[in-house]
């Protein structure tokens, strides 16, 4: 069997789950439940500023409904999986957006930044509506502090009429638009990590992206660190040369998604069999290094699950302090001179762990 169609099982079963558990539950969840919103001190691209992140409730990534999706990705378990609205939309977005606005008072801020997360493309109609993705602009407009604007897509939905359409409601702001690449090597992204994304595609939609010249319109690349099936030394060179690629095709950010393992998909399956880890903050550690000194375009290392059971390891001792020292490397888009020095007794078995992974997957290995 396929390493799609068995993720496709995985995925059906775990809906499947997600359904029923609700079904038992006497209290329907309301939609409004499945928005999150929250702000925090990020970087933009020319300084420190202040960044409001909202998640909207979609019908779920179609993606990941019609193929599985990807092996990694756990979004659809946060999706109501239900129709919704153009008016309740809205309505979501509006109390979020509100909840935010009272918490803080953006004209306190010089610089601003506003990130959309949805289950699955935001460009994509069947999840968030033109008229819905309008309202939600035409808002963000009304703010001169709120300098970027950050959406995210597959490549599929983005074309040149949808980006001009949405840029001219925010004339003097960037755009931009995050794509899923995770890797530069095609299979791995296809057969590893089940994405849909060829190089071509990805290629031709940041070539859309830059070729429109009246509006302030950028690509942002998402890598993943240690897809399943890939031994800590191939992730962290993949994280690297996949840096290099996307700054090549014409991306101007990236942003480095280390694994975390997420119930329902089937890098969970494989995790509970022993048979994936996630990786090292040591490579990740590697991979800023290497990046910040080779590849000259803005790059953040996320920090979610770092220290936890499901996430990215050290060890006891070093997994707090190093998650800072990356905080502020994210922050300073440089290489702290901590962070440069830092030692700990547990690199050594991750060194160990990069030597006895690539012999393991050598082909003079008697198992290969």
């Amino acid at each position: 069997m396929k390493i799609q169609e068995i993720n496709k099982q995985i995925r059906e079963n775990a809906i499947e789950n997600i359904i029923k558990k609700r079904e038992r539950k006497k209290e329907k969840k309301p939609l409004q439940a499945y928005a999150a919103s929250w702000a925090n001190e990020d970087r933009l691209y020319d300084s420190v500023g202040y960044t409001i992140f909202i998640v909207l409730p979609t019908s779920g990534c179609e993606w990941a409904t019609k193929s599985g999706g990807c092996t990694m990705c756990s979004y659809i378990a946060d999706s109501p999986l239900t129709e919704i609205s153009e008016k309740k939309l809205i309505e979501i977005f509006d109390k979020e957006w509100t909840k935010q606005l009272e918490k803080t008072d953006i004209s306190s801020h010089e610089n601003v930044a506003i990130k959309i997360f949805v289950s699955g493309s935001f460009l994509n109609n069947n999840e968030i509506p033109e008229k819905v993705q309008n309202y939600i602009f035409n808002e963000f407009n009304k703010y001169d502090q709120i300098k970027e604007v950050i959406i995210e897509s597959k490549p599929e939905y983005i074309e040149e009429d949808s980006l001009i359409r949405l840029a001219q409601l925010i004339p003097n702001k960037i755009f931009e638009i995050g794509i899923g690449l995770e890797t530069s090597n095609e299979e791995t992204r296809l057969n590893k990590i089940n994405k849909g994304i060829t190089n071509n595609s990805f290629e031709r939609c940041v070539s859309v992206i830059n070729s429109i010249e009246d509006y302030d319109i950028r690509a942002k690349a998402y890598l993943l660190v240690k897809p399943i099936l890939i031994s800590e030394k191939e992730a962290i060179n993949e994280s690297i040369e996949s840096a290099k690629y996307a700054k090549e095709v014409g991306v101007r950010r990236l942003a480095y998604c280390p694994a975390t393992v997420h119930g329902g998909t089937m890098m969970d399956y494989l995790w509970k069999r022993g048979s994936y880890n996630p990786p090292w903050i040591w490579s990740l550690i590697k991979i800023i290094k290497e990046v910040r000194k080779n590849v000259d375009i803005p790059m953040i290392m996320d920090t979610a699950g770092y220290g936890t059971r499901r996430g990215p390891y050290n060890c006891k001792q070093c997994n707090s302090k190093l998650k800072s020292l990356i905080i502020k490397s994210n922050l300073e888009q440089s290489i702290p001179e901590e962070l440069e020095n830092f030692n700990c007794e547990c690199k050594e078995k991750w060194e160990a762990d990069l030597e006895f992974s690539d012999i393991l997957n050598s082909p003079t290995n008697p198992k290969n």
